[in-house]
């Protein structure tokens, strides 16, 4: 398949009109074009998010209660409303997603994806290591008998990490502060010793899996940076000198924005608890990450869309928003959702390159320029692995 004479962002910087051929699932070339066509056109990578969670609500309406939901839905159902999600996100530009709270449901999507039983967009799976009392046990009420797993002290997290390992995870998801939708949590509440963070790091690495650390607090981003994960979600609270460390040694952060700012501004259905934890994160939270933003702390796309207070497709308006809150220009914006969403994480995307995956986004309007001209009513065409999966190539 090919575009000719179509304005090109190849995921770094503006290219000019290219002629750009690919075949499933392959780009094989960009060559300047002869002739300029689609003026008022555009084409971007497809974009990265590399924090989502696909089991949630994906019915129209208003969503049902988030800490119900998953207690009342059969399993199977669950991964029909995961697979929606992910091709809903698909649809609207994002052909690439991470999945930080993953389990067996996650890793059959992206099985089915990456074998063409279904249409989707490229998955990674990371299961969580949490400890009893923990952020991620705490999304379950105490009497309820099922429960996620958990791991206390040094050689049951080891274990645990091992355990996703043998299940086919690509990372672990490491809780180091408590959050916000957990029940009966606090965000400074630690998470794990630093003795386990150590175990669990070691071993995933050892075992060639990326780590990306759950952290609210100061003290819990400290504490992951030191041990050396991978990456930081959240990372609301982080001060100037963790800025410092985490620009130098060029750790991605992803800051998940919107869904806060929604939980703390109550416009979405949560309980009172949720929304007096999201609100004294977010009374700090944007001078605190615009100084991290000023000083080069890496941001990349991650908006912990996951149906019930962040919908799939919103991520667009999440590039937006990053413009606002920490102060990106516009290109440096569309790296984070791009290219270096795509590094971070380590998948051959985010850039259009020969060589690399046919993930393209045909889209009105030149958004490195004006960043909102990124919106889902001006996509016009989805290639997802070299098909289209939305609208109609000019």
């Amino acid at each position: 398949m090919r575009l000719d004479g179509i304005p090109l962002w190849d995921g770094t910087e503006f290219r000019g009109p290219v002629d750009l051929t690919w075949e499933p699932d392959r780009i094989t070339e960009v060559s300047p074009a002869a002739t300029a066509r689609h003026g008022d056109l555009c084409v971007l990578p497809g974009l990265v998010d590399t924090h989502v969670h696909l089991v949630g609500h994906a019915g129209s309406g208003d969503p049902p209660d988030f800490a119900t939901w998953p207690l009342t839905t059969t399993r199977d159902e669950q991964v029909l409303h995961g697979a929606a999600h992910a091709q809903q996100a698909m649809r609207h530009g994002v052909t690439t997603l991470r999945d930080l709270a993953g389990d067996e449901a996650q890793i059959a999507l992206r099985r089915v994806f990456d074998a063409g039983v279904l249409p989707g967009p490229r998955i990674q799976v990371h299961g969580v290591v949490g400890m009893t009392a923990g952020h991620n046990d705490l999304f379950v009420p105490p009497a309820f008998p099922i429960r996620k797993p958990t791991a206390d002290g040094p050689d049951e997290c080891r274990k645990l990490v091992r355990t996703w390992a043998r299940a086919g995870m690509d990372g672990i998801k490491l809780t180091t502060s408590g959050g916000v939708l957990s029940i009966g949590d606090k965000n400074v509440w630690r998470n794990y010793t630093r003795d386990e963070i150590r175990a669990v790091v070691d071993e995933a690495h050892a075992l060639g899996m990326l780590v990306a650390s759950h952290a609210h607090s100061e003290d819990g981003i400290r504490v992951a940076v030191e041990e050396g994960v991978d990456s930081i979600e959240h990372g609301t609270l982080m001060s100037r000198d963790l800025a410092e460390t985490l620009a130098a040694r060029g750790t991605p952060v992803a800051p998940t924005l919107l869904i806060n700012e929604a939980i703390a501004q109550g416009r979405v259905p949560v309980t009172a608890e949720a929304m007096a934890k999201a609100a004294e994160l977010v009374a700090t939270r944007d001078m605190l990450l615009a100084q991290a933003a000023a000083l080069g702390v890496r941001f990349v796309l991650g908006t912990d869309a996951n149906g019930h207070h962040v919908r799939f497709g919103d991520q667009l308006a999440e590039v937006v928003h990053m413009t606002r809150i920490l102060g990106l220009g516009a290109e440096a914006a569309l790296r984070a959702a791009t290219s270096d969403a795509a590094d971070s994480i380590g998948m051959p995307v985010g850039r259009v390159r020969p060589g690399l995956g046919a993930d393209l986004v045909v889209l009105r309007g030149r958004p490195w320029e004006r960043i909102e001209d990124l919106a889902t009513e001006n996509i016009v065409a989805v290639v997802s692995r070299g098909r289209v999966v939305a609208g109609r190539l000019p």
